[in-house]
């Protein structure tokens, strides 16, 4: 059986809480199918903003909303043992309840640039890490009795007794990934494939065929699999308006590419049609003087390639429908721009409706 298409909003970590929560909650009443928080990093301290836990906030998000799932989009096993996530991953099963927690993982290349690359980092790849930090996760999660010794992590962790009050439950797991290697470990170890920032049609296509080969090869069928893509958004019934918030957030994360993460985000460069020697003055602007000076260097011809879902309602659902027929099965709308709040109040009012229109025909 397929999975459902989904919209959802992603947000960093890098915002007040309160700011986070409302806007979790703006996405609750307009009708979106997920909130994702991304763990942002100290870098962001560079431009006036400050790294969150994802952890902590998705709690308090959890319990302020009352029927949107919330996901951890991602947080990395090189800030936190596998044991200590499927503790924490048991709090937000307890927060949310059953159905409402997405569990995301990811290696973070910013992470492990700043932190020397993590425990074990050196010896052993981002696969490995990846990988067994689901085995230990799941198997924490499930209750079993856990004696693990591998190349990145060891953990020692006794049986839950059957009278423990704890859920039971396992939660959708998903990857964060842009390489070959890890995106065809969403399909051999996992629930679903979390794709970057700056992510277009062409990198989902991509992806997918990374994820489906990586399913087939584990003996599971790549339809029971979710392919979600963190797209930059913003709305407006002007147009010009609409398309003004994606050049800034745009801006960001082009700057982010070029001074942090180069080498995973050459396929994402590469299949938007952009070159680093044409986004260094974006990150030159931003480093130099900050985001707004970031955005002004973004062109229109520049933006076009990034692929936003921008504009007005009738550009949203258009733009969304591209990265549907891609493959992917998951939206994960970066909104920015003026009035966040009163954005997604939008996207709920004039574009979701088309697409739960659309699975609703799908099912009959």
């Amino acid at each position: 059986m397929s999975v459902p298409f989904r919209i959802g909003v992603l947000q960093l970590s890098m915002e007040p809480l309160e700011e986070t929560v409302g806007m979790a909650k703006a996405c609750d009443a307009a009708g979106f199918d997920a909130f994702w928080l991304a763990e942002a990093y100290p870098w962001w301290r560079k431009h006036s903003m400050e790294a969150r836990s994802s952890t902590a906030v998705t709690a308090i998000i959890a319990r302020e909303t009352k029927h949107i799932p919330i996901g951890w989009g991602i947080i990395s096993p090189y800030t936190r043992h596998p044991v200590q996530i499927a503790m924490e991953a048991r709090v937000m099963q307890e927060a949310a309840g059953e159905g409402r927690f997405l569990l995301g993982l990811g290696a973070s290349k910013i992470f492990m640039k700043e932190i020397g690359e993590g425990e074990k980092g050196k010896e052993a790849s981002p696969a490995v890490v990846m990988r067994e930090s689901i085995e230990i996760i799941k198997a924490v999660l499930a209750g079993k009795a856990l004696d693990y010794k591998g190349q990145a992590f060891t953990a020692l962790v006794p049986p839950l007794k059957e009278d423990a009050d704890t859920p039971r439950w396992m939660p959708p797991t998903f990857i964060g990934a842009t390489g070959p290697v890890l995106q065809r470990l969403a399909g051999t170890h996992y629930d679903g494939l979390l794709t970057a920032s700056i992510t277009t049609p062409g990198f989902v296509r991509y992806s997918r065929q990374n994820l489906d080969e990586g399913a087939k090869k584990a003996g599971r069928d790549p339809e029971t699999l979710e392919l979600g893509s963190v797209v930059v958004g913003s709305i407006a019934k002007d147009r010009q308006k609409g398309r003004e918030g994606a050049r800034e957030m745009a801006a960001m994360y082009l700057a982010n590419k070029v001074q942090n993460i180069r080498g995973s985000a050459d396929m994402i460069l590469e299949n938007a049609g952009l070159t680093f020697e044409e986004i260094q003055p974006i990150a030159d602007g931003m480093e130099r003087w900050g985001r707004k000076a970031a955005a002004r260097a973004v062109t229109d011809d520049i933006l076009r390639k990034v692929c936003p879902i921008a504009g007005t309602p009738d550009d949203c659902i258009a733009a969304i429908e591209q990265y549907r027929a891609a493959g992917c099965t998951h939206i994960l709308l970066e909104v920015w721009g003026e009035d966040r709040e009163a954005q997604a109040k939008l996207f709920g009012e004039a574009v979701l409706p088309h697409f739960k229109g659309v699975a609703a025909a799908a099912r009959e």
